[in-house]
């Protein structure tokens, strides 16, 4: 048996690239090279197990890392990461994850639109 945890974090914040609002280039120190890295972190029918690696909520520096709300959430749901979703049955707080708006469905939409094109509300 596992331990339980807490999350640390259980709210979206405002710049949540996962929110259909949001305009990654104004997330502070925004990287997209950096962004498209983090495809890496998202479970795919080929990797049945999903992925080990997490994507951490940018308002935090390395050393105190959380989870992004939005990406927990997306791989809760339609992600379907089977092994964060077993992980999470140990979370005694996870029934206060609570998102902001509307919410992109898939990684590639939280990317920027090339040439400039701009999409967010």
């Amino acid at each position: 048996m596992r331990e339980p945890f807490r999350l640390k974090r259980t709210r979206q914040c405002k710049k949540c690239p996962w929110k259909v609002t949001t305009d990654p280039h104004d997330i502070p120190s925004y990287s997209e090279a950096l962004h498209r890295e983090l495809s890496r972190t998202i479970a795919s029918p080929d990797m049945p197990l999903g992925s080990t690696t997490t994507m951490a909520c940018h308002e935090h520096a390395p050393a105190d890392e959380m989870h992004c709300v939005g990406w927990l959430t997306h791989q809760l749901g339609p992600g379907n990461n089977i092994p964060l979703r077993m992980r999470m049955r140990d979370c005694e707080n996870a029934r206060e994850i609570a998102l902001d708006g509307a919410q992109h469905k898939r990684f590639e939409d939280t990317l920027p639109r090339g040439n400039g094109g701009r999409r967010y509300g």
